[in-house]
């Protein structure tokens, strides 16, 4: 998502993605199908297919992602079903409860935008600098190529 965030206007073809980020294109193909259902993506198949974001950057939270692809909710009960502490959470799960409201509430104020957009480092999310690939720029008409 922070890659397609970086070229929000290009349809980037999964192969580069995986090459980008250095996921493996099999697991990324499950990813990104998950982030088609959940409208955070749009794919298009067949020759200059790719994907791209389906909202701008801004209205992307990481919230939003993490949630596309997994489960990520407080602990209301004992995890372990114990009957005696029910909704009365022991330490341990009362503190693995505060860390996750903590980064729920952490990732809900982050987008995409503020990712890619960060003024401390030169170093863009998930994406290797040093890599080079080539997309096809969408929405020009010209089939004129991006070095990217």
């Amino acid at each position: 998502m922070a890659c397609l965030a970086l070229y929000r206007d290009d349809l980037v073809p999964a192969t580069t993605l995986a090459e980008m980020t250095k996921v493996p294109a099999n697991y990324l193909a499950k990813v990104l199908q998950q982030l088609a259902d959940a409208g955070l993506v749009n794919g298009r198949r067949g020759v200059g297919g790719g994907y791209k974001l389906a909202r701008s950057p801004e209205d992307i939270a990481l919230i939003d992602i993490l949630r596309a692809v997994g489960k990520l909710d407080r602990i209301e009960r004992c995890p372990l079903g114990l009957p005696n502490h029910g909704t009365n959470l022991c330490p341990l799960h009362r503190t693995m409860d505060k860390a996750i409201g903590d980064l729920i509430e952490t990732m809900s104020c982050v987008s995409l935008h503020d990712l890619v957009n960060d003024p401390k480092g030169a170093n863009k999310p998930l994406c290797d600098a040093a890599t080079t690939v080539r997309l096809t720029m969408t929405g020009m008409g010209s089939g004129r190529k991006s070095k990217l």
